[in-house]
């Protein structure tokens, strides 16, 4: 049986075409009028498969995830240079803090520098301050230390955005900024790395059903909880505790990377 989240779906292909993401941040549905199942961010790279109406079905270069996108949120690829390494950023009409801001950028977001002026770099999009952006072949070794980046960011179900993340999103953003490959779901994510009954330590990652999270040290996790509704540090025995007296169930895996 193949999984419609990895394999296109052949009555709904019709075309491949490349495009990116041209806004913040994209709603990726099960269907136009369906639920979403993730998001994409600024720059993320997708093959244009098929239409409906104002909604193109599509798939992601970054984990292979199909759905459906509003037409709007896609523009031509670009070929990026830099990627935004802050939590979020904007864009600015001018080298200047004080002009208007343009789009906001999360972290992740790939764009193209083409110039800068003072302590901005020049895009498409406008001016992003320089200390705000990395090189795009820049890679980081502590995923841990990635997903704290996103602490207090909102519990959003599908989420993978500054503006709203949920477990696997805060996952698959720690490890890819980190040149790990990584699947969208949590389901996905449960086979990453190789088990371990060994004791936790940083970066092994904690499963439990439908949730995810990383170890920060052997005694705390950090994970997007739909309990704090917020991206937090929680101690491991609280929430083995908490996630089981709520009618969730043990965990169910504890992988190593």
């Amino acid at each position: 049986m193949t999984d419609r989240r990895l394999t296109p779906d052949p009555d709904k292909s019709t075309r491949a075409d490349p495009a990116q993401i041209a806004v913040s941040v994209a709603d990726l549905r099960r269907s136009p009028d369906g639920p979403r199942d993730r998001q994409l961010i600024y720059g993320d790279m997708v093959t244009v498969l098929g239409d409906d109406g104002d909604w193109r079905y599509v798939q992601s270069a970054k984990d292979g995830y199909c759905g459906y996108v509003q037409r709007q949120t896609l523009g031509p690829r670009q070929e990026a240079s830099h990627q935004v390494c802050t939590p979020a950023t904007h864009a600015f009409e001018r080298a200047d803090f004080k002009s208007p801001d343009l789009i906001s950028l999360s972290f992740g977001s790939r764009v193209a520098v083409t110039g800068g002026e003072g302590n901005f770099a020049q895009t498409s999009l406008g001016f992003i301050p320089l200390n705000h952006l990395a090189p795009l072949e820049t890679l980081y070794s502590d995923p841990a230390e990635i997903a704290a980046r996103f602490l207090g960011t909102p519990y959003l179900w599908g989420g993978n955005s500054r503006w709203g993340i949920d477990c696997s999103g805060l996952v698959q953003a720690a490890l890819l900024a980190c040149g790990m490959p990584c699947p969208a779901d949590s389901d996905q994510q449960q086979t990453l790395g190789h088990a371990t009954n060994e004791a936790y330590q940083r970066n092994d990652l904690l499963f439990w059903k439908g949730h995810v999270a990383i170890v920060s040290d052997p005694q705390t996790i950090l994970h997007a909880s739909a309990g704090a509704m917020s991206t937090v540090y929680e101690p491991i025995d609280d929430a083995i505790k908490r996630i089981e007296a709520q009618g969730d169930g043990p965990v169910t895996g504890h992988r190593r990377l």
